[in-house]
């Protein structure tokens, strides 16, 4: 934030008092949905104490911002059965504002990385919208092959345990040129094949970038990179997420890789930006 943004973090959310928080009209946060932990028993405001979420609540309801935009996994929906999202909807209702939330996948726009992840855009009640649509996927093709470094500091695996079960084919469209996926493609493996040990074609897309996760591939995956085996670069992490090369990296490897797995994607997020404006 300070190296790339001339802004610095005043401190624990969850510490600062909402009457300190700047006036704003536009709110954006993600939060976790694992400590959630009631039924939607009283169906709003007070369901979401004890959770980060709680917080976004409380700032909400003293400052009544314009607008929020908020970002979870693509399953958040269903967590709990259900319950954690009626918690969610409900709050906000309660604290006056007409939702709208959607899965969308950033390899539909312009990023290659099978990213899901389920938007909620939310307007104040008093605001005129009649409705708002979610942009529709641009479906551009494109490969990881051509978002990597030439000279990547990236870790490479030397282990002899390395099994390339598949030979990636692509097809072919009438004039020769190869049909890309847009996906992931696993050809090999390290070990078993677990989490974090499975191999991917650099002409299909990386998988979700991780904050957490284990194996030799931990938070990128492992992908096959000429003769070698290795995991994504930081600046690689960076620009599948749609920052460009001028956004400074200035953390340690192993924090890079964990605020970029916590990172919305960029092109995502323009995306639905547009469709806001394209409202007035």
């Amino acid at each position: 934030m300070k190296h790339n943004y001339h802004i610095k973090p005043h401190g624990d959310i969850t510490l600062i008092d909402e009457k300190k928080n700047p006036q704003h009209d536009i709110l954006c946060a993600g939060f976790p949905c694992q400590a959630f932990s009631v039924s939607g028993k009283q169906k709003g405001f007070e369901d979401a104490r004890g959770t980060l979420f709680f917080d976004i609540a409380r700032i909400v309801k003293f400052h009544q911002p314009k607008f929020l935009f908020l970002e979870n996994v693509r399953n958040f929906e269903k967590h709990d059965g259900g319950n954690t999202i009626k918690v969610v909807l409900n709050t906000l209702d309660e604290l006056g504002y007409q939702v709208y939330y959607k899965v969308l996948n950033a390899s539909d726009f312009g990023l290659p990385q099978n990213r899901k992840r389920i938007y909620f855009v939310c307007f104040r009640k008093d605001i005129p919208i009649v409705h708002f649509s979610f942009p529709k996927p641009q479906n551009n093709t494109i490969a990881l092959q051509s978002f990597l470094e030439k000279k990547a500091d990236a870790k490479i695996v030397t282990r002899t345990d390395i099994d390339f079960y598949k030979k990636y084919q692509p097809k072919k469209n009438k004039i020769g040129e190869d049909i890309l996926p847009n996906r992931p493609i696993q050809i090999g493996r390290v070990n078993k094949g677990g989490q974090g040990e499975r191999i991917y074609d650099i002409r299909g897309h990386a998988i979700t970038l991780s904050a957490y996760g284990g194996g030799v591939g931990d938070k990128t995956g492992l992908y096959k990179v000429g003769n070698k085996v290795r995991k994504l670069s930081p600046r690689e992490c960076a620009r599948i997420q749609g920052f460009s090369d001028d956004f400074k990296i200035i953390s340690a490897h192993n924090q890079a890789y964990k605020q970029f797995g916590n990172s919305v994607a960029i092109n995502v997020l323009k995306a639905i930006l547009q469709e806001i404006t394209n409202l007035n």
